[in-house]
């Protein structure tokens, strides 16, 4: 398996003139598989064409699907080191959200289209599952150890896409690492009890980088929230007023 740039690459000598010996040395690439590309028989691998590799790098094209995806790999999202530099991309999904699933799903593979999209099976979940060496690429976030134990940024061109797309990013959140719950309360009203319910939006998560990330795309958009302890290691961020709830209903609502 070889990738475009190197596919391209050697097809470009081979049109100069230049021997399938010689090119074959140069490049590594086998004789046969030059032969392949030269007569349009051999396929090009799954994994290959990464905008963020190539000379020019650029984000994936669809900008808020990959801010979506950021998301929830920030929240319930992590990288395994494969065989031959194969990262599998792993997006762990309750099974009570079959609807978080396949949004889960077809993201990964707007954001790869080259590279299928699995489900494996879990006790009480699954883990949305694509495999590419280059997902580092696209989530330059990754590393040793466990996100809350590593300093999280983003890179100034996810930052600029972010800023650009501050809702699917916050959607990716709440759906990984968040949800939407009614609390109720009651009061005496001539003499009767009244229940009053209300929503209100909460997103949990061990990392103060991931935290901040939230809280600042929050107020970007104008969304109040209130900082509140859930456990010693993770800490919780809830949206409660009326207005604020209300925005975030008409752009993210409960998952399902």
């Amino acid at each position: 398996m070889y990738d475009i740039r190197t596919r391209r690459y050697a097809l470009t000598l081979v049109n100069q003139g230049r021997s399938l010996n010689s090119v074959s040395k140069q490049t590594g690439v086998s004789r046969s598989a030059i032969r392949g590309w030269q007569a349009g028989t051999e396929p090009l691998p799954r994994t290959t064409e990464c905008s963020m590799c190539d000379g020019d790098p650029q984000p994936p094209a669809d900008h808020a699907t990959y801010c979506y995806l950021l998301g929830l790999y920030l929240g319930d999202g992590c990288l395994s080191a494969g065989r031959r530099g194969v990262y599998a991309l792993r997006i762990a999904c309750a099974d009570a959200w079959p609807g978080l699933i396949e949004s889960c799903r077809d993201a990964m593979a707007r954001v790869r289209p080259t590279n299928s999209v699995c489900i494996v099976r879990k006790q009480g979940c699954v883990a949305v599952t694509s495999s590419s060496k280059h997902w580092p690429c696209l989530f330059p976030q990754h590393g040793p150890g466990k996100k809350h134990e590593r300093p999280i940024r983003l890179e100034p061109w996810q930052q600029e896409l972010v800023e650009a797309h501050p809702w699917p990013f916050i959607r990716g959140l709440i759906h990984s690492d968040g949800s939407r719950i009614t609390n109720w309360t009651s009061r005496i009203i001539n003499g009767q009890p009244k229940r009053y319910e209300y929503p209100r939006y909460f997103f949990t998560n061990a990392s103060t980088d991931i935290l901040k990330l939230f809280t600042d795309t929050l107020d970007r958009v104008g969304v109040d929230w209130k900082s509140t302890r859930q456990s010693r290691r993770a800490q919780s961020i809830s949206v409660a007023r009326k207005a604020s709830v209300a925005l975030m209903d008409a752009y993210i609502g409960p998952k399902y």
